[in-house]
């Protein structure tokens, strides 16, 4: 596993969730190019994008498969997605500062199990993600190993991270990611806390996790937590926080650091 550490220079990243947040935001749309450019104007210096793919192998920037009506972006064209909304992938990295770091959140296809690895999602965005490497600070996340894996082949050197879904066992989280060769785990903020799945009485301490996340070599990205949990969470050593409302946790952190000082 390369050894790089992403996140390093500038720990605790704080990294906008499909922009400025999930949903609208301060009247910003989530995934759409004004929200992406207002979070960076609110401060954020990464950010989060969903990829998807077209039927004639463009990527856009779509979380959901489909939209509200039931087409799939599987299953139109770029041109044909641009026009319901959806924003080129190539569009925004154009329009990014060089020294904005993003976070590719790769959206494998239930379609990708039926081709070979070198014409799967992973190995269209592999070109775009070594390109951008050499430009800016650069992570490429997803649910799918395989994904990930693919990226690794095809875009040596890119950094990776394994994401764990929504009240994902936290303990089996780091172990995968502890012996898969990725950078970071990025966990659910719901990972952290007591759940359904993980109740008080089998959970390890927060601050816990996190070491031994850092003991394996790796970074520690966790999503979506709120405000408040934010402060908890740097305040354990976790490396990123890809948070839905920019402008309301960096106001926190923010206070909270003038608080101790």
């Amino acid at each position: 596993m390369e050894s790089n550490l992403v996140f390093e220079s500038h720990r605790p990243v704080i990294i906008g969730h499909r922009g400025c947040g999930r949903g609208i935001v301060d009247g910003y749309t989530e995934n759409t190019l004004d929200s992406f450019l207002g979070a960076v104007e609110l401060g954020v210096k990464w950010l989060e994008v969903d990829v998807r793919r077209t039927a004639d192998d463009i990527l856009v920037v779509a979380h959901h498969p489909a939209e509200p009506d039931g087409v799939f972006y599987a299953d139109i064209t770029g041109d044909q997605a641009e026009d319901r909304g959806a924003l080129w992938l190539e569009e925004l990295l154009d329009a990014l500062p060089p020294d904005v770091g993003v976070e590719f959140d790769l959206k494998t296809s239930m379609e990708d199990a039926t081709r070979e690895r070198t014409a799967t999602t992973a190995a269209r965005l592999a070109p775009v993600a070594k390109r951008e490497a050499r430009r800016r600070p650069l992570l490429v996340t997803s649910f799918d190993p395989g994904a990930l894996d693919i990226t690794r082949e095809l875009a040596p050197g890119v950094p990776r991270g394994l994401l764990t879904w929504l009240d994902f066992p936290i303990g089996q989280a780091v172990a995968a990611a502890g012996h898969l060769d990725v950078q970071v785990l990025a966990a659910h903020c719901g990972s952290l806390r007591p759940n359904t799945i993980e109740p008080e009485p089998s959970r390890r301490s927060l601050d816990y996790v996190v070491d031994i996340v850092h003991r394996s070599g790796r970074e520690f990205l966790a999503w979506c937590p709120g405000p408040e949990f934010a402060e908890e969470l740097v305040d354990a050593g976790a490396d990123a926080l890809c948070v839905d409302n920019v402008g309301e946790v960096i106001a926190t952190l923010t206070a909270a650091v003038g608080a101790a000082e």
